[in-house]
């Protein structure tokens, strides 16, 4: 009877004990609207974990993507993020006007992946060809504290202007940009996206453009994580040349409260498995291995053992 009860009670145990031996993980992807970029990519990376990473249980969630979403995961409800660089060295700062309360000291970073371009489009009719024509026009600088907003602040404070030096200034979103533009209620608006965003590729179809140059010697008056890049002739109608402007490296970022080895896991995954980010959205086909372990935040342990095992770091 006692060697019947014994029985029982280790297999009870064993019952118990297998799944916390083999217990399931859970990746919440952090993007950002569902129309962005973010997102369709957020959803191939879960489709990769989901598949290729044991005992994981993925989920995706939209967001008002970079500030959101480091926010988001200090909170620890989040396991990997997508950020613009600009957004990523504010949190590590502890910027409250860029809507960071206190450092984010928990965030650690997966690697960089595609950059944003930042695009500057005027009117025809505007008068606006140069950063310095801005003066007391009307410019759309994005949703208020959202990443392009950021980059706004920026690129105006890298030229010597400030929103006050502006006529007015708009807090919208591309698409609400684009509309208010058409209706000749704003001369410009700067977008920070991926190249030949649907948004300008609709004004440029409608309307006479100009892209506004930003020049090298602002780009490297900022600094990382802000690169140099060029915006190429034809990327919309009527921009028949080559615009130099400036861009954004993103990020996908995830916590301390994340193990090495699920860390790792995660890396890997994203940089052994490109092609099929390409597949999600044209902006995966720019995410290079070689260029993805430079960051303004440090990078996870888990990270680091893959790009060292890829010869990416010494």
């Amino acid at each position: 009877m006692k060697a019947k009860l014994f029985g029982i009670a280790a297999a009870a145990a064993l019952m118990v004990a297998a799944p916390q031996a083999h217990a399931q993980q859970f990746i919440n992807v952090l993007t950002g609207g569902t129309s962005g970029v973010y997102y369709p990519l957020g959803v191939a990376i879960s489709k990769i974990y989901s598949e290729k990473i044991p005992n994981v249980k993925t989920q995706v969630q939209a967001t008002k993507a970079s500030v959101e979403n480091l926010n988001l995961l200090q909170q620890g409800r989040g396991e990997i993020a997508f950020t613009l660089g600009d957004s990523l060295k504010a949190a590590w700062e502890g910027d409250a006007e860029a809507g960071f309360k206190a450092k984010l000291d928990k965030l650690r970073v997966i690697g960089a992946i595609y950059p944003n371009y930042i695009q500057i489009v005027a009117t025809g009719d505007s008068g606006i060809k140069t950063l310095a024509d801005l003066k007391g026009k009307s410019l759309s600088v994005g949703a208020p504290k959202s990443g392009t907003e950021l980059n706004s602040r920026a690129i105006l404070k890298a030229a010597g202007m400030d929103y006050k030096d502006l006529g007015k200034v708009e807090y919208l979103p591309f698409a609400e940009s684009v509309d208010l533009m058409k209706n000749r209620q704003l001369q410009a608006t700067l977008q920070s996206a991926g190249l030949g965003v649907a948004s300008l590729k609709d004004l440029s179809n409608s309307s006479d453009i100009t892209v506004v140059s930003v020049p090298k010697a602002i780009v490297d008056k900022i600094g990382p994580p802000f690169i140099a890049a060029t915006i190429p002739a034809n990327t919309y109608k009527g921009q028949d040349k080559d615009v130099p402007t400036a861009a954004v490296v993103n990020y996908l970022v995830t916590s301390t409260a994340v193990s090495d080895d699920l860390a790792y896991e995660m890396t890997k995954q994203i940089y052994d498995n490109l092609p099929e980010l390409a597949n999600a959205h044209a902006a995966g086909k720019e995410i290079k291995l070689e260029a993805a372990a430079g960051s303004p935040v440090p990078l996870h342990p888990g990270a680091i053992k893959y790009f060292k095992e890829k010869g990416v770091l010494k």
